[in-house]
């Protein structure tokens, strides 16, 4: 059987990919008739896949079958248009607005996704976004996701970034950085970075920062004076007093307490009678300030240690009894 003298390879490899990436198994026959070549064609492309990297499992039969199945590495994806938009969008909208649980590499896959997007679902995509209303909790601040990928993309190449910031104060400068981490606290974004005109390291609020520029500049990375970005933006946010180690039970189910106090604070514990649950953390902030955060679960809860976290807790409690007479 002659094949069609217009066939080209690389574009026949990418859309037999794109037919495998469908969770189904495809029989040699019907993978011949899409692409227009001979079985024998399409055997041979399937060897080409797996030398790529791709597992293709093959089945025997009268007319064969081809899967992709779970390899040991993930290897690149073929997205159509309607996929593409559909992640840009949540991965957006989810960076946009500091969703707890969404972290740094969701930036970086946002990046690389628009980096690659053509203009026609670049437009979609911002068009979608604008046409669509979040419904935000607590204080986080709205972060223009452009900001984050051109900062998640100097993170990942080891480039200077120089960008616009705001202090809390309000006043404006110009910084010229050496980007390191991008750590998410649930409700705000934070670049940790050595900024080269102080010659130290500092932290950034990334809602604060306007007009990043990748300035094209690589470097090598500087030795953090902590293990690592979570802690040093832990320490610059609440001093470099020791952290302190905290015991409390909550009257809620685990799923309950998890879906609303920060997986940095601990992981609930379910307790035996099952309603009820034990968070063991570690906190370093003042003791008042999580005595607020824990009260923000919205249930009833008892704290069993340390001795400053009761009498915060007792505190507290007086406090808002007071405000509340009259």
């Amino acid at each position: 059987m002659l094949e069609p003298m217009t066939t080209d390879t690389p574009a026949r490899l990418l859309t037999l990919l794109s037919l495998l990436q469908t969770p189904r198994e495809w029989p040699g026959g019907e993978l011949a008739g899409r692409l227009g070549v001979s079985r024998r064609t399409v055997r041979r492309d399937i060897d080409r896949l797996r030398e790529l990297g791709y597992p293709v499992q093959a089945t025997k039969g009268s007319d064969g079958g081809y899967r992709l199945v779970a390899g040991k590495a993930m290897p690149p994806l073929v997205l159509d248009d309607e996929e593409a938009v559909a992640i840009a969008v949540g991965l957006r909208a989810g960076a946009g607005h500091a969703v707890e649980g969404v972290e740094e590499a969701s930036v970086r896959a946002l990046a690389k996704l628009e980096q690659v997007l053509p203009a026609r679902l670049r437009h979609r995509v911002s068009t979608l976004q604008a046409a669509t209303t979040p419904l935000a909790s607590g204080d986080g601040a709205s972060i223009a996701p452009e900001t984050l990928t051109v900062m998640a993309s100097t993170v990942a190449g080891r480039e200077r970034l120089r960008f616009a910031y705001r202090a809390k104060d309000g006043t404006a400068s110009r910084r010229l950085t050496e980007p390191y981490r991008l750590v998410s606290t649930g409700r705000r974004w934070y670049l940790v970075a050595y900024d080269l005109d102080r010659g130290d390291w500092r932290t950034f609020r990334v809602d604060r920062v306007s007009e990043p520029f990748a300035t094209g500049a690589r470097f090598a990375p500087r030795e953090l004076p902590t293990g690592s970005a979570a802690e040093y933006l832990r320490r610059s946010m609440w001093g470099w007093a020791e952290s302190y180690e905290f015991s409390v039970t909550f009257a809620a189910p685990a799923e309950f307490v998890a879906a609303r106090l920060p997986g940095w604070l601990g992981v609930p514990e379910p307790l035996e009678d099952g309603r009820t649950c034990r968070v063991r953390g570690t906190s370093g902030g003042a003791p008042e300030w999580t005595a607020v955060r824990l009260a923000m679960v919205g249930c009833e809860f008892t704290v069993e240690a340390p001795e400053e976290l009761v009498r915060s807790v007792e505190e507290l409690g007086g406090r808002l009894s007071r405000a509340a007479v009259g």
